[in-house]
């Protein structure tokens, strides 16, 4: 069982914070037109593609 390589490291952190939530303050400037995020990741549903 091999560890993560540095350059996966980095990618699966990218991932991280492209899976967070959006700000509260958007949901508020749009008056709750923006509410969800489309490109939001579960961890069980889908894959990263790593």
């Amino acid at each position: 069982m091999a560890g993560k390589t540095k350059g996966k490291k980095k990618r699966l952190g990218k991932k991280i914070k492209q899976n967070q939530r959006i700000p509260a303050w958007v949901i508020m400037r749009t008056d709750r037109n923006v509410v969800t995020h489309p490109k939001r990741r579960h961890w069980r549903r889908s894959d990263t593609g790593e």
